[in-house]
């Protein structure tokens, strides 16, 4: 039998919601920051998956700006029922310390593709929410509830509310069903009903090393629930061997065959390291479910396989190369935007026809008016080039190529101009520090074209400028890539992030009107 290979989902996807509709399964994954909102993939057969689109694609759905970094759009879950698809997610607006300041909100379309609804509020007493569609036509709405505290006593266990889509509001009260197992900081709650029982799958262990998924059910729908003995389905932690570090956060699809499996997170570390600059990746486990039994991961442990057995076509990469010529109408959808959707204030790809032409705006590490395009960077190893063609004047202006996980870590190579001359730098952040490295200086005429190329080698990046027709020349010294991960704040005491790398086009300028930064094209190769 074919085999197919996780993450299926490589780079940054974290938080995956799976289902089953009319010969696709579909995944829905959180985006954060990153514009548009909710990414959804899809499938024919489980082993090669592509980008269907995104579900909030208006502010009036989602308003991302001024937004932290790792706020935003957290754990969405997706679902199909009487004719419509049903998504659910939580609209973070800060979450350092005590207090989780989000709102709740459900959106509803008649397609995948859309139109998507405009949101409709449902509550703030947590976050991960999921809806619940009974069998006999009742619509329960479950999340992690969420009590002030500064330790993990924050966590307080799974509530369950009535949602009445007729009112367009919850209704009844909210009541807690499940306070978790030993394992502590439950989230990222999804129901299921199979044989006579309530199935609860959540999310425990926090979102990192410990990181798990468990099942618990009962015969009644607010419980009591049994942990299942079992417990947990699936975990990482305590085995060093594992390819898939930080496996949690799952949720079940069954396909047409009777075939049940586990979407999950998942993160790999560097070589050698333990820091995962991609962040957290979606995998997929095979899942024995017998009539009137617990769900297990059909290996027979709890333990994520790296390869797993399915009946496809051999899969192929969700994807080694991008290559953008910038000569569509609209963005590739593989491009995302930071906190806020172009505009052709900002952003145009027809007024120099083959490029894309931005407009600079705030700095790189703004929470506003970002002049910035990525991609996802999902491997360890790639290579990553543009070609800029800009006439700066001023040190006010600056465009150029960005190695990005927040607005407080990222390596910018970019160009610049000071007293006549061109320059092309690097600019670094390190956990909010920054610092200028190697300067090169051009004189000359304005108006050059710049070719700009990142190379990435596991924890190792550097940087290189050709101007014009000349070589290729190292700006810079050998950079650590690690510092661009979800561990690096976590490790130096800063606090928690939850992104992943992205490869990005940028433009700075304070001055007007500002200066136009063409780019003709963008390359990502994988390297083996």
């Amino acid at each position: 039998m074919p085999s197919a290979r996780n993450p299926i989902l490589p780079g940054f996807h974290p938080d995956p919601c799976i289902i089953r509709h009319d010969g696709w399964y579909y995944i829905a994954t959180s985006t954060f920051e990153w514009w548009p909102g909710v990414q959804i993939n899809r499938s024919r057969d489980l082993a090669n998956w592509e980008i269907s689109g995104y579900a909030l694609t208006r502010t009036s759905q989602i308003d991302l700006r001024g937004v932290p970094d790792s706020g935003g759009v957290w754990a969405p879950a997706l679902s199909h029922h009487d004719g419509l698809f049903w998504l659910v997610y939580s609209d973070m607006k800060a979450f350092a310390g005590p207090t989780k300041d989000v709102r709740n909100y459900l959106v509803t379309a008649p397609a995948i593709d859309g139109p998507w609804s405009e949101r409709t509020y449902l509550n703030s007493s947590g976050f991960d929410p999921s809806l619940f569609h009974d069998d006999d036509g009742r619509q329960w709405l479950v999340n992690q509830l969420w009590k002030p505290s500064f330790d993990s006593a924050a966590f307080d266990g799974i509530v369950v509310q009535e949602y009445s889509h007729a009112k367009r509001c919850l209704i009844g009260r909210p009541r807690k069903i499940f306070d978790g197992s030993a394992l502590g900081a439950t989230e990222g709650p999804h129901l299921y009903r199979k044989d006579g029982f309530y199935y609860l799958v959540t999310a425990e262990g926090g979102t990192s090393w410990t990181h798990a998924v468990s099942v618990a059910r009962s015969r009644r729908l607010f419980g009591p629930y049994e942990i299942s003995p079992s417990h947990p389905l699936l975990t990482s932690a305590g085995d060093p061997r594992l390819a898939l570090k930080k496996s949690g956060h799952g949720s079940l699809v069954q396909d047409e065959r009777g075939q049940w499996f586990l979407a999950h997170l998942c993160a790999r570390p560097v070589p050698g390291t333990c820091r995962c600059t991609l962040g957290r990746e979606t995998a997929l486990q095979p899942i024995d479910w017998p009539a009137g039994g617990w769900p297990r991961l059909a290996a027979g442990d709890n333990r994520p396989l790296i390869e797993f057995e399915i009946e496809a076509d051999p899969s192929r990469p969700y994807f080694d190369r991008f290559e953008d010529d910038f000569d569509q109408p609209e963005l590739s959808p593989h491009w995302n935007t930071l906190r806020e959707p172009p505009s052709a204030e900002w952003l145009t790809l027809g007024e120099r026809p083959g490029s894309l032409r931005l407009r600079g705006r705030h700095s790189i590490h703004s929470l506003f008016d970002h002049s910035f395009i990525g991609c996802r960077v999902a491997h360890h190893r790639c290579d990553i080039s543009t070609r800029l063609e800009y006439a700066p004047a001023s040190p006010q202006q600056r465009a150029g190529l960005a190695l990005y996980y927040n607005t407080s870590n990222f390596y910018y190579l970019y160009v610049s101009a000071d007293n006549g001359r061109v320059l092309v730098n690097v600019l670094v952040r390190d956990n909010g520090r920054f610092r200028e490295e190697a300067a090169h200086a051009w004189t000359g005429p304005s108006g050059r074209r710049f070719e700009l190329h990142a190379r990435l080698r596991d924890a190792a990046l550097t940087f290189h400028c050709a101007v014009d027709d000349g070589p290729l020349c190292p700006i810079g010294p050998e950079f650590d890539a690690t510092t661009l991960s979800d561990d690096y704040p976590l490790d130096s005491g800063i606090g928690w992030a939850f992104t992943g790398l992205f490869a990005g086009l940028s433009a700075q300028d304070s001055t007007f009107p500002p200066k136009p930064a063409d780019f003709d094209w963008f390359r990502y190769h994988a390297i083996p």
